[in-house]
């Protein structure tokens, strides 16, 4: 909203020229569902192997942010700044405050262990900075994060919070 109200008033004043160069990272999507956090860069050494990796460790936190409303993950896509994507496949809902993990890995998915498989051993987000997008169905921007490994996990645990 701040930003909103900046924009007003600097059209107001003249200055929307100056205002217009704000970072890109400033873009408020109108969506219930945001990217909450990212582990995206998964404990240990990591390893791709479907037997023996860690990609399981890798996942993304989307959270439903409506006070109201329940929304169904089919048809949403989860993408990378180089292309790598997964698509919400079936039915997933979410409700009012509720969340899900995608990960990296095989697995069973579970509404009620709030998991979503990638089906896939491949890690998706790079260890030292990536560019995490959220579409709704339709094709609209849902959320989108970029982060750098040095500039946004001072504690360098490999997980960034983007929304609380």
């Amino acid at each position: 909203m701040r930003i909103r109200s900046a924009l007003a008033a600097a059209a107001t004043a003249g200055t929307l020229a100056v205002v217009a160069a704000a970072p890109a990272q400033a873009t408020e999507y109108s969506s219930a569902l945001k990217i909450k956090g990212a582990q995206y860069d998964a404990p240990g050494r990591d390893s791709n192997s479907c037997t023996t990796g860690n990609t399981e460790d890798e996942y993304v936190t989307i959270k439903n942010y409506s006070g109201s409303t329940t929304v169904n993950l089919k048809g949403y896509v989860v993408k990378d700044a180089a292309g790598n994507h997964f698509t919400f496949p079936s039915n997933h809902y979410l409700q009012p405050g509720d969340y899900v993990r995608l990960r990296g890995g095989h697995g069973t998915d579970s509404d009620a262990g709030n998991v979503v498989y990638r089906q896939s051993c491949n890690f998706i987000w790079n260890n030292d900075k990536d560019t995490i997008y959220l579409y709704k169905p339709s094709g609209a921007h849902a959320d989108t994060h970029a982060y750098t490994k040095y500039g946004n996990d001072p504690d360098g645990n490999g997980y960034i919070t983007f929304h609380g």
